[in-house]
């Protein structure tokens, strides 16, 4: 009977630890933000600074699912953001502004191709300050499809 209970409940808690809720969103939801071109002293070059809307501030810390095309910007398989368009069209080639990029950061070294389409989930972290990462940074990224 004992054992009967323990097993009960140790199943219970894994169900309840393997359970996060996930929110889909699109690209419309990232598009909540507005830039301000601001002059930065340390680097003697203006910058577009984020001002995040509340909905997005709303979903920070939050498990996010997000489908894009992928941008290899690093050759090695280091450094891959998600993108609302493929690369011709994308931010780096003036197509696009900076809430069209997630900047991804896998656990795992990973294997992916410039304007390949995956859907992927992690947790939203917001950038205002360090110019060296993106705006919107996905953390413990995992490939959906």
């Amino acid at each position: 009977m004992k054992s009967n209970l323990l097993l009960f409940f140790i199943s219970l808690s894994f169900s309840f630890t393997s359970y996060t809720q996930v929110k889909k969103v699109n690209w419309t939801d990232m598009a909540d933000v507005k830039f301000e071109r601001t002059y930065l002293e340390d680097y003697a070059d203006y910058f577009l600074i984020p001002e995040f809307g509340e909905t997005i501030k709303s979903i920070e810390g939050e498990q996010l699912e997000i489908k894009g095309y992928v941008l290899d910007l690093v050759e090695g398989g280091t450094t891959f953001l998600l993108s609302q368009h493929p690369m011709a069209t994308c931010f780096f080639c003036g197509m696009a502004g900076p809430e069209t990029i997630i900047e991804l950061q896998f656990e795992t070294k990973q294997t992916l191709k410039t304007d390949q389409i995956i859907t992927v989930q992690g947790v939203l972290a917001l950038n205002k300050s360090d110019i060296n990462h993106c705006n919107y940074i996905l953390t413990d990224v995992v490939i959906i499809k």
